[in-house]
């Protein structure tokens, strides 16, 4: 009787180790690939990481700050970049309080009760800037040059504009 016993336990034993081993087994080949599909997508964040940065860096090559000689310009003059691009986003954002049209935007607001504002300003170099405007509907674009005065006013001058077509 001892010896069935010892028989069926070690029966039983060798069953529960067979048991956990394909249980680890399966855990184990789970996880596995579930790493090998992590890394393929670490690998693919990595690229999706590069071509933004990449882009990003095409984009600033147009901006006041990512030209060097644009910075001298503006350095001998006594300012910085920064107080530069502030100033002239002010001073469009400021022109779009006027009750009258605005002055730069060379067309008449297409909505009831609109107003031509401008909404985005980029800083190209020393002397030009591109603004995007609307009066709620109707969208477009002005290519502005600028001036720094030398009581520190800035005027700007329409070099060209362009209003997107409706559908």
């Amino acid at each position: 009787m001892k010896n069935k016993i010892f028989m069926y336990l070690f029966i039983f034993a060798a069953l529960l180790i067979v048991f956990q081993y394909v249980n680890s087994k399966n855990i184990h080949e789970a996880n596995a690939a579930k790493i090998e599909d992590y890394k393929s997508k670490i690998v693919k964040y990595k690229d999706s990481v590069r071509d933004i940065g990449d882009r990003a860096f095409g984009l600033s090559e147009f901006t006041l700050g990512y030209s060097e000689e644009a910075l001298n310009y503006i350095e001998k003059r006594g300012y910085e970049s920064d107080q530069v691009i502030a100033l002239i986003e002010e001073t469009l954002y400021e022109l779009n309080l006027r009750a009258e049209p605005h002055p730069l935007i060379p067309y008449a607001p297409m909505t009831e009760n609109g107003k031509m504002i401008v909404n985005a300003v980029r800083v190209l170099n020393h002397k030009w800037v591109i603004t995007n405007f609307n009066d709620g509907e109707y969208w477009g674009e002005l290519f502005l040059k600028y001036n720094i005065e030398a009581n520190g006013e800035i005027t700007f001058e329409l070099i060209d504009s362009f209003l997107y077509p409706t559908n």
